[in-house]
């Protein structure tokens, strides 16, 4: 593949996930969530009583912004914080009844920004370009893990 098609395959894979982060923001932002707010929903109804860094963990954030995060959400009433019964300094993050009633405005949410999104591709594109999505997901996700931890203070 030549350089400048690369260059303008990534590029409409950056407009084309910011985009679709833009059309979901607007559906969630009817139910009174902000863009980001989804994945830390998601995730608990998935594992629900994680700490806030194994939110940030698998959410590939950093702890200060799930902390935030969490905060508006309970502020909001979707979590509850509750204090661990091994170790009183760790927080473990729950969905509320209003949380979990959230959950499913936020997957219908998410399943018309994708059936607007993959108008007018068959059922056999639509298999293929998940299974594309999943190969360059996975390229990125063992580069991640590849690629040695920076020290503070390391410059490039």
């Amino acid at each position: 593949m030549a350089k400048g098609t690369k260059a303008a395959a990534v590029n409409r894979l950056q407009t084309t996930a910011r985009l679709f982060r833009t059309a979901l923001a607007a559906r969630l932002a009817d139910y009174g969530l902000y863009a980001g707010q989804d994945q830390v929903m998601l995730a608990l109804a998935l594992e629900d009583g994680q700490t806030p860094g194994q939110l940030a963990a698998k959410l590939g954030v950093r702890p200060p912004t799930i902390t935030k995060t969490i905060n508006r959400l309970q502020a909001q009433a979707f979590l509850d914080k509750r204090a661990s019964q091994n170790d009183a300094r760790q927080a473990h993050i729950f969905l509320t009844d209003t949380g979990r009633d959230a959950i499913r405005a936020i997957e219908k949410s998410v399943r018309k920004t994708e059936k607007v999104a993959l108008k007018g591709l068959d059922k056999k594109e639509q298999k293929a370009f998940a299974k594309l999505l999943a190969r360059i997901e996975h390229n990125l996700a063992s580069n991640v893990q590849a690629q040695p931890a920076e020290e503070p203070g390391d410059t490039a």
